[in-house]
């Protein structure tokens, strides 16, 4: 063997040696698994939203409770229309888009709490007894149940009423008062319901639920006409009880149409 050839077979075993020493010595080093923690799902906070810009009210409106919080939104609906316009014309208005219905919008149903009722909690689908008075912006007091002396009576969430009135009640306890901001969208609709309300009429409503039951409470019955004597005194009365009438609808139920469903004007009994 020369040494050229000798020299090579040494390096060889040298390098066989070493490489038989690692994996020796690996095997007898302990094995170590790594084990990757689990992440724990985390869920960000909600952020407390914002008070909520509210229109330019006529002072005719009166004012929320002193100590009162300011105006939330109980929901924001945001619309995104999935057409869009390929071409237009010069010829065409700026009000295309409007007229087609394809602008995007954003809108809330705002409420402020302005008393903390101490009664159940508000339930879906059950009969609500509820006192109201409705305002337009400028102040035009449209409607009220305090002025007939008696509560509308409609079931929730069966529309029987407008949109905002339907959404409009959760959170709050029987005995509670809430002052409603309802957008044009969950209100009457871009055409309203002339004569008493505008088109696009943003709606503001003073609220009190009054009672909740499981079926439609029976109507009041009509107090009978007092007639009086010749010392002006009321006679007793000899004609039989009336019979209790039907209860009224609170409002019709909303016309099927494409623009947003709305009922007919404030719920009246």
């Amino acid at each position: 063997m020369n040494p050229t050839s000798s020299l090579r077979f040494v390096t060889s075993a040298a390098m066989l040696s070493a490489s038989v020493l690692s994996l020796a010595q690996t095997a007898a080093r302990p094995s170590t698994t790594a084990h990757r923690t689990a992440a724990t799902p985390t869920h960000a906070a909600e952020a407390t939203p914002a008070c909520s810009k509210l229109p330019d009210m006529s002072p005719k409106i009166p004012a929320v409770p002193a100590g009162s919080p300011c105006a939330k939104p109980l929901y924001t609906v945001v619309s995104t229309p999935g057409v869009t316009l390929g071409y237009v014309s010069p010829l065409e208005g700026p009000g295309l888009r409007e007229t087609l219905g394809l602008e995007s919008s954003s809108f809330s149903l705002d409420y402020v709490d302005t008393q903390i009722g101490t009664g159940a909690l508000a339930a879906p689908h059950k009969w609500y007894s509820i006192h109201y008075t409705g305002y337009l912006v400028d102040g035009t007091k449209f409607d009220s149940s305090l002025d007939r002396g008696e509560p509308i009576v409609i079931p929730y969430g069966g529309h029987q009423v407008i949109p905002g009135w339907d959404t409009g009640f959760d959170g709050m306890r029987v005995g509670g008062k809430r002052r409603l901001f309802i957008p044009f969208q969950l209100a009457y609709g871009p055409n309203g319901k002339p004569p008493t309300i505008p088109a696009r009429a943003e709606l503001i409503f003073d609220v009190e639920l009054v009672a909740q039951n499981d079926t439609k409470p029976e109507p009041k019955a009509p107090a009978a006409a007092k007639s009086l004597d010749n010392s002006g005194k009321p006679a007793p009365s000899t004609a039989p009880a009336p019979a209790s009438s039907p209860a009224t609808s609170p409002a019709a139920p909303p016309p099927t149409q494409n623009v947003t469903p709305a009922a007919p004007t404030a719920p009246k009994p």
